[in-house]
Formats: structure tokens, C-alpha cells, sequence
């Protein structure tokens, strides 16, 4: 039997997504948390890796296992041996054709960054700081550029392991609410470091240092070497992917 989980985390105490020798994983505390309830080693595939420090809002993972248990067993025993900044939302079982990264029609991210004088203390670790005013509106024009298909090198990590640059960008929005800006962004699919990347080279368009047109000039030069820098890391959140209506799973995650 296949089963898809949603799960939520706070990737702060995280060294990423991806279980590693050396450090904490998400994949590691949830494999283990579900081995311990399945009776048997448990591997997960998740629709999206995240980077050290980087948050999920519904990240889709899933895993296979003949043993026989309730959506809510499943849930409520991860969740009674997960750390605190990880939890299981939802648990449903699947067709063994679904495939949480290959099954995905898209991918959705959240970019926050806090616009105001003062460093941020209640959420330091959610959202990063720009001290000088932001143009959101702006950066949401600039932004537009990046839609629909194109070749993303400039905003593409050195360690990016993708075979290509390619990539559809369905959505790119800026907006501005209070003090704090919002970069929402969904794709087909993403490269290392892309959203963090595009952020980056964002923010001297928002401060005014850079015309609104040069977020193009980058991704026709397709030159990472110029575009703007990689943005802090605790700013983001998978918020999570999209899937075609016929797998069943809950709304957040349907097409």
C-alpha cells in the first residue's frame, strides 16, 4: 500500500530536507518516527527537498508498507514521536502511481522579509530583515519577467545537480502588507537556490538601486556571476506542490 502524507516543519534545527550523515534531517525524523509505528524501516520520497534552515508549510511525502493501519494511527504516531518543529497533518492512502515529486504539476514558495528599521525578535527565524524601504510594487513588475518558460542559469546555485536550466514559471508575485513584503512564486519545478536567488536580485530593485528591467537583463544573460546575492535562508517556505485532482489528496495540494 502507498500512503501520502502533508507535513509540516520548522526547518530551523535542520540541516534540510534530505537525510544526511552528519547532521539532522526532516526525511531522518520523519523515516524514523514512521518506522517506529509501521514495525519496519520506512523510506519516504518527498515532492520537494528544502535547504538547511528553510520551512514547509505542506510538504508531500510518501511511502510504501503492507502493514495495516488508520490514516489517523499513522498521523497520531508520528506526531507522539516527532520533535516539536515537525508534525504530520494529514495521512491518506494513494494509488501506487502517485509519486510525490513526479506526480507534481507544480511547486509553490513564500519569500518574507521584514521592511522596517528595527531587526525582528518574535520572528527572527521566519522572515528576513531589510532595513531600507522596499518598493513592493516595484519588484512585483520586475518580477513579472520571469513568467512562463525560460533558461534560469542566473539564478541557479554553482552545486545545482539539475540537468538543465529550463524551467515554467507559472505565478511571480510582490506584495507589500504592513511592514513585512511577500515573494510568492509557483513553478513546474525548481533549481537550487532559485527562489533565494531571485530574491536577491530583487531586493536593489526594490531599494531603487537597479531599474526594473535589469531582473530581465539577468535571466537573458543567464550569468549568475551578476545577478544579486543569495537571500537569507530562514525567509523561506514550501508553502507546497500541486497535484492533479484525480489522486484524491486535500485541497491545499489539488490543482
Amino acid at each position: 500500500m502507498r500512503i501520502a502524507l502533508g507535513i509540516e516543519y520548522a526547518g530551523d534545527a535542520f540541516l534540510g530536507w534530505q537525510r544526511l550523515g552528519h547532521g539532522a534531517s526532516v526525511q531522518a525524523a520523519i523515516e524514523s518516527a514512521l518506522s517506529s509505528v509501521a514495525d519496519h524501516e520506512v523510506a519516504v520520497t518527498c515532492a520537494g527537498r528544502t535547504d538547511a534552515r528553510v520551512h514547509a508549510r505542506c510538504q508531500v511525502a510518501h511511502f510504501d508498507s503492507a502493514v495495516v493501519r488508520a490514516p489517523r494511527a499513522w498521523m497520531l504516531g508520528a506526531n507522539s514521536l516527532l520533535p516539536a518543529s515537525v508534525a504530520v497533518c494529514w495521512v491518506q492512502p494513494v494509488a501506487m502511481e502517485f509519486h510525490a515529486r513526479f506526480s507534481a504539476i507544480s511547486r509553490r514558495y513564500r519569500y518574507r522579509i521584514l521592511n522596517r528599521a528595527a531587526r525582528a525578535a518574535l520572528e527572527h527565524d521566519r522572515m528576513a530583515w531589510e532595513r531600507l524601504p522596499l518598493d513592493a510594487e516595484r519588484m512585483h513588475r520586475a518580477m513579472q519577467a520571469l513568467l512562463g518558460e525560460h533558461d534560469f542559469s542566473a539564478f541557479r546555485a554553482l552545486a545545482c545537480q539539475a540537468r538543465h536550466a529550463r524551467r515554467t514559471v507559472l505565478q511571480a508575485k510582490v506584495r507589500r502588507v504592513a511592514d513585512e513584503v511577500i515573494v510568492d512564486i509557483e513553478a513546474n519545478a525548481f533549481l537550487h537556490h532559485m527562489v533565494r536567488n531571485i530574491v536577491g536580485s530583487l531586493l536593489p530593485i526594490g531599494r531603487g538601486e537597479r531599474p526594473e528591467q535589469w531582473l530581465l537583463e539577468l535571466l537573458q544573460g543567464r550569468d549568475r556571476a551578476v545577478a544579486g546575492p543569495t537571500a537569507p535562508p530562514q525567509g523561506l517556505t514550501f508553502i507546497g506542490p500541486r497535484y492533479p485532482r484525480t489522486f484524491g489528496l486535500p485541497e491545499e495540494v489539488c490543482a
